[in-house]
């Protein structure tokens, strides 16, 4: 059997110097992968990874393998893969990997179980779906499983549910909730490659424009942000009443989806959950309005409800479809409900996923050395982690900060002290 299933092997060249131009801004990864491979504390660890094939999981891969482990990498959605770095990741690195953009559901899957064939001994997930195989189909695969890592928040929100049920196979460890990863990489990179993906797809103009942001955790609040910076008219819609709040404080408006759905040019669901936007808001939208998601997977817009109110659909421009409803408005569809900011644009910054895929080498790093002592349930990256990451980033950056003097040590340490 072929050891990679990826697009075409001769756009390598490409890919590698995508890679190359990627890791120029990951210098917290690469100061990494330096003392990996003098230490090799993965050696004889194998790795399979499902994440999104880009240039800076390239990264994060290379780094891995010069710390000793065996590594395949599939996709963790069938629209991100960048298909010259599939190709160069195969022949420039010796890594196997199992992607090519546009893949259907049963290729998607197959490729998900061609890397559980490597019989991982830590598993990488951004969405949890290699873990959800093992768990349902591929038990047998738990004997040989120190832990995994888990990258983003719906994966969390999945394996949540397992250890609550008390069916958790192995340690998790969720890199997602590690401060340099959410603060960052859920608030800066989601922000700004979620605009890029809209823009790459639609050319329209923002400015002036009334931008519909359904959630504000994380990628809300940054999405909130970008928008604004770029001259629209923010409108927040919310479940959670604290987050809403939030989102008043900082500004924006906030109203249910009901009411925004007539007002809003754009919008954009961040949630984590089903069919936010339904049924009764696509009979309120505008001629004209452009709906996408940047959550991770495809079912936060109702698009089977969109198809059966719809008269037609056509393919207008790349990554844009246009739904001609019975009353004969058009509502706009980007990247097929997918993430945008990957399917239609590059996804986050190098420089934001060099902290994001930091967490995920050293995360890897700390199963290997303590898997012995960890319970079958989900674990906070460990703060001296988080600490250090920040640390090299600021380095990195050439920003000084402060230390305590001995005195503001023992302040805050005392409880003598007071008026």
């Amino acid at each position: 059997m072929r050891t990679f299933d990826i697009k075409n092997a001769r756009l390598a060249p490409k890919g590698r110097r995508r890679i190359e131009w990627a890791g120029r801004s990951m210098p917290v990864l690469q100061q990494i992968a330096d003392r990996f491979s003098k230490q090799k504390p993965l050696r004889r660890i194998r790795v399979s990874a499902c994440l999104h094939v880009t240039s800076e999981t390239a990264n994060l891969m290379i780094t891995l393998k010069r710390g000793g482990a065996d590594c395949v990498l599939c996709a963790s959605n069938p629209l991100s893969t960048q298909d010259d770095v599939a190709a160069s990741l195969v022949k420039d690195f010796g890594i196997p990997v199992f992607a090519i953009k546009g893949e259907n559901h049963s290729t998607y899957y197959r490729h998900i179980r061609r890397a559980l064939e490597h019989k991982p001994n830590i598993t990488m997930d951004d969405g949890a779906d290699l873990v959800s195989q093992i768990h349902g189909k591929r038990k047998d695969l738990a004997q040989f499983i120190l832990g995994s890592t888990e990258e983003t928040t719906t994966g969390v929100i999945r394996l949540r549910s397992l250890e609550e049920r008390g069916l958790l196979l192995f340690p998790i460890l969720a890199v997602n909730d590690a401060k340099t990863k959410h603060f960052f990489d859920n608030r800066y990179g989601t922000g700004q490659s979620t605009i890029d993906g809209i823009i790459r797809a639609t050319n329209v103009l923002l400015s002036g424009s009334v931008f519909v942001v359904c959630g504000y955790g994380w990628c809300g609040r940054g999405l909130a942000n970008k928008a604004r910076g770029m001259g629209a008219r923010v409108i927040v819609t919310e479940t959670d009443s604290l987050k809403a709040l939030e989102a008043v404080m900082d500004g924006f408006e906030v109203t249910s989806l009901r009411e925004a759905a007539s007002i809003g040019n754009i919008f954009v669901t961040v949630t984590g959950n089903t069919r936010v936007i339904r049924k009764e808001h696509f009979a309120r939208m505008k001629d004209g309005a452009i709906i996408a998601n940047s959550g991770h997977f495809d079912v936060e817009i109702d698009i089977p409800e969109l198809r059966k109110l719809s008269r037609g659909v056509r393919a207008i421009r790349d990554f844009v479809e246009e739904f001609r409803l019975k009353d004969g408005r058009k509502i706009y569809l980007i990247a097929g409900g997918r993430l945008v900011n990957l399917s239609a644009a590059e996804g986050h910054p190098a420089s934001v996923m060099d902290m994001s895929f930091a967490n995920q080498a050293l995360g890897a790093e700390y199963l290997v050395q303590n898997a012995s002592q960890l319970e079958r349930r989900i674990y906070p990256i460990p703060i001296e982690i988080d600490e250090k990451i920040a640390q090299l980033k600021l380095e990195a950056m050439k920003v000084r900060i402060d230390c305590f003097t001995k005195e503001q040590v023992h302040y805050l340490a005392s409880w003598e002290l007071g008026t």
